[in-house]
Parts: C-alpha cells; structure tokens; sequence
C-alpha cells in the first residue's frame, strides 16, 4: 500500500505535470500580449480544502515593479538549496524560457528590458480580483495573511496602518500573523488587532512579564471548511526584540517556541483537527528546520524572508509554500483531505501583472480613498534615474547604496551604514522618483538618521554580528535580514567561516587605506534600535540628497568581496 509520503512526492509531481505548481501555460508564454486573465487564474480544482496565502505585502496598496534577488546565499545544508538558487541557475532549477513572463516574475536577469515588456506588479486591488476569483470557485477557501502588512509606505506609516487594515478588512480574511506591525507600538497594535474582524494569531506571541501566552494573540483558530476540521496555529516573527527595537513593544516576548508549537499542534488535533495549517513568518529557513522538528503540521505557509517558490517543498509530511512579497503574487493550495490525513495536494502561485488582472472596482476605490489626503505630497517628483533602483540581494542593492551616498553627502560622514531590510519596490531606468518612492525604502516609526564615531574595531564587530544572523549554519540563529549596507568602505566576507573569522580586509574607499581598529571614523546610519536616537529622519536626508542631483546616475558598486560560497 501506498505511503502517505509517496502519496504526497506522487501529488507534487502530478501537481508540476498539470501545471497547478505555479508555472502552466503562463510560464511559457513568449510575450505579454498573449497573457490573459483566465490563463493566470487557470486552476484544475481539487480535493476538499483551498487555502489562499499572500504575506510580506508591506503596505503596498498600488502595482509597482519588484526585482527578485541575485544573489540569495545558502549556508550549512541549506547550501544550494532553495530559495538560495537565483539567476540562470534558479530558471534552469524550474525549467523556466529566458523571456517569459516567469523569468520577469521570478528572477533578476534582464529586469529593466522585461519590466518594459510586462509591466508593473501587484496592486492590492488586483489582488482582490484573483482572490474573489478563487472563491467564485472554492466559496469557502480560507484567505490567511503571513503578515508584514501594516509597513512599508507613506500612508501607512502617515495612518499607523489604518490604511492597509482598511483596505485588508474589505479582502475578508480569516486569519494574519504578524512582525513589523509591532514597530507601531505596543498601543497602537492594541487598538488595531482588538478591532479586526478576523483572527489575530501567535502561539509564540508571550506576555513578557508572566512569560505565558498574550491574551491579545490566540494561538489558533479552528475553521470548517470542505467538511473537513482546519486549526490555523500562527508563528509571528521569533526575533522581534534583535531586529527590531524592543523598547516599542516591551510587554511581549517572542522565540521560535517549537516546543510550545508541538504542543499546540498535539492540542489542536486532540480536538479533532483533521488538517493543521501554520501561518508563519519565521522565514524559509527557520520554517524548514521547524518543520522537521515538530511533527503533525500539514502545511506551513511561509513568509518573512520574500522568496517566491513556483512548487512547493516538502519536509517529512509537511508542505512549505512561500508566496514572495510586496502584493506580487498570491498562493492558491487546494488539498484532498480524507479520514482526518492530508493526502494530497494541488498549488499554483499565480503572479499579479498589473496590466493583465482587471482591478475589482470597490477595492481601487477603497484604495484611492485611503490615499486621497495624501496624494499631492507623495506624488511630487524628487528627481529621475537613470539606473534601475532596486533593493535585495544578500551584500548591496542600488537603492541602500543611493541611501548610503545620502547619508555621506547629507551627514558629512566617512562610513554610512544601512539596514539590510528585504522590503522596498524597484525603479526602472528612466522613472521619476517621488517622495512616495523614497518612503517605499525608507519608512519605518525609527527611521532617524544617526551621526556618530565609531572605532575600526566597533565597526567590525557590527558587521561581524550581522554576518552571523544570515550565515550561521544553524537557521534557528539566523536572526537578520540582509547584511547591513556599506557606503564608504570596502571588505571582504567569507561566509564558510565562524563567528568572528568572516571580516577582513576592510578598506576606507576615499583613502584607500585600511580601516584601524583603534582609530575612530565618522559613521552615518539609521533605524537604530537604540531608543532615543536623535537625528532627521531617513526619507528628508534622501529627498535632500536626490534633490540635489536631479538625475541619478547608474549606481554600480562593488566594494564587498564575498567568498566561501
């Protein structure tokens, strides 16, 4: 007799041949004006369950071009694994045609010259179309949201993510977890989540105080949908209080918790849960490894770290489905559960071209009404680009090193340095850059530019710090996003090594001259997680920087040396 495990390996493969794994007749379609609708929500229902996923929107309401990373490095045995196969090698992993519409959607290569064939990304209201499409279809599907949605724009830092709660309570979902929503504040969370009128969820959301579970967050929630019993246990953010400044929200403690998830996974199916669905944001990696420590989870649904993967990946029993970012894409997994066993499923990531999906009409309204007070002021024009701006890749992106020339020009500082954060939309060579671009990389409620001196010494410990949260081969200690941007100063990273051994070489670029660990630098930067840092904010010393240049020039750095890959 057939294993559940075959049974699953046997689904997945049957899930690629039919095109249900997000590739299709629109993976292989040579030119935009053969894309259509219908192809893109094309979908051979199945099972018994549909889950709808999106996660990692960051408060991006209208569509946008969004430039997948080229470099996304693997350590320990996620080495050469995915998400950390990008490029050529990423389209030759999938068997994706150079040119079509999955090479723009999934990968780096040739953005500029794709973008102009297939056009912006995205837009919540497009979003909307696809997911209404979904339950035209399956009326009872589930829409659960990975969180890192009240962040990343003007108006939702100008609204404290009013904006986006609007704009996602008229998408009906049932269930959301959570990270950058706390840099609002313990408060204004408070006020949001006792106001929403879905599940607010987070097993390893704890009271800092009695180290139990916050009241506020449940750690699941049950659904009947399909005849069939789904508890939803949500994972917020495990490292909120290192990434993030903890001074915001000190009344909860976080942790990965997998012990506490296994034994909300044992509750929840002593309970009758014949299908557990974790909604996470925990990151590929740190879901990966959680999937193999705790057992009876059928489908984790990924988020945090952006990766957008065309076929799901299995570890043990358990499915993982990671559904990119910034709106560009929804997840639709449909799942055959039978005598309480998930046995088998079907999923496509469906991309969000913005010149293909019709807009549903009362979410672009909604959207364009949240928006109205502030549209004079975001839509003025800074300057142009004359390169692509883009943000990602694990040491540099065109848009950080533009922050970086600001922060040096504007701050009169020798070294600049700038957080390593995943969100952030791209510009295409040509585009006006307005205040609401700016505030797309730069938003955040600690968004202070900080003026100091630090020691060569201090400054390698830093990057030595960051190095270790991204390429400890252990991913429950990958604690970072990216490394931290570099303007000024050159060195070399060789990620094989251990903590401490990974920086060398640093290099003052004006001089040329290696960096003393006892001489002190001026050193520029921003989003500090120390409370009362002083200094303006990000977005005017940006807006004051390109103000001055008028036209940006192509940016093309290469002052990080990387080896051990």
């Amino acid at each position: 007799m057939i294993s559940r495990r075959d049974f699953l390996q046997v689904s997945m493969a049957a899930s690629a041949l039919l095109g249900a794994s997000g590739f299709g007749s629109w993976s292989r379609l040579a030119a935009q004006q053969a894309l259509t609708q219908d192809q893109l929500l094309q979908f051979d229902t199945f099972g018994n369950v549909s889950l709808i996923h999106v996660t990692d929107i960051h408060a991006q309401l209208k569509p946008l071009y969004f430039r997948e990373p080229s470099v996304n490095l693997g350590v320990g045995g996620n080495k050469g694994a995915v998400p950390h196969v990008t490029g050529a090698d990423f389209r030759k992993l999938y068997g994706i045609d150079d040119g079509s519409p999955s090479h723009y959607a999934l990968s780096s290569g040739d953005f500029a010259a794709l973008a102009g064939m297939y056009g912006k990304v995205g837009g919540m209201d497009r979003v909307a179309t696809v997911i209404n499409a979904i339950r035209a279809d399956r009326p009872d599907a589930l829409l659960l949201d990975g969180g890192d949605t009240w962040h990343g724009s003007y108006t939702c830092l100008k609204t404290e993510g009013q904006d986006m709660v609007n704009v996602m309570n008229a998408l009906k979902p049932d269930a959301m977890t959570f990270h950058w929503e706390f840099t609002l504040g313990s408060a204004r969370v408070q006020e949001l989540v006792e106001g929403l009128p879905f599940a607010a969820l987070g097993q390893n959301i704890f009271d800092a105080e009695w180290d139990e579970p916050a009241e506020l967050f449940k750690p699941y929630e049950f659904y009947e949908t399909g005849g069939v019993k789904v508890a939803v246990i949500g994972q917020a953010f495990p490292y909120m209080p290192i990434a993030n400044p903890g001074w915001m929200f000190p009344e909860y403690s976080f942790g990965i918790r997998d012990e506490h998830m296994q034994q909300m996974v044992d509750e929840v199916r002593a309970q009758g849960a014949e299908l557990v669905v974790c909604l996470s944001h925990n990151g590929f990696d740190v879901d990966k490894k959680m999937a193999g420590v705790v057992k009876g989870i059928d489908v984790i649904l990924t988020g945090h770290t952006h990766d957008a993967l065309p076929e799901p990946v299995l570890v043990g029993e358990t499915i993982l489905i990671a559904s990119g970012s910034n709106g560009k894409f929804v997840s639709r997994v449909d799942l055959d559960v039978r005598d309480g066993r998930m046995m088998g499923f079907r999923h496509k990531l469906i991309p969000i071209f913005a010149d293909v999906i019709t807009p549903d009409a009362e979410v672009a309204a909604l959207i364009d009404e949240q928006r109205a007070p502030f549209e004079a002021e975001m839509s003025e024009v800074i300057g142009q680009t004359e390169g692509l701006l883009y943000r990602r890749g694990n040491f540099n992106g065109t848009w950080d090193d533009l922050i970086c020339d600001a922060l040096l020009s504007e701050r009169d500082a020798q070294i600049a340095m700038s957080p390593g954060v995943r969100w952030g939309p791209s510009l295409v060579p040509g585009q006006d850059i307005t205040r609401e671009d700016i505030f797309n990389v730069t938003s955040m409620s600690y968004g202070k530019a900080y003026r100091s001196e630090m020691t060569g010494e201090f400054i390698k410990v830093i990057l030595e710090d960051v190095a270790d949260n991204i390429f400890n081969p252990d991913p429950y200690y990958q604690q970072g996003g990216d490394m931290v941007r570099i303007g000024g100063m050159g060195y070399r990273i060789d990620v094989s090594k251990p903590q401490g051994e990974r920086i060398s070489e640093m290099t003052l670029l004006a001089t040329g001259e290696p960096i003393d660990p006892a001489k002190s630098y001026v050193v520029a930067g921003w989003a500090s997680v120390n409370e009362g840092t002083e200094g303006p904010q990000i977005w005017d010393v940006v807006e004051s920087h390109i103000s001055k240049l008028g036209t940006v020039p192509p940016i093309d750095r290469d002052s990080v040396t990387v080896t051990g890959t």
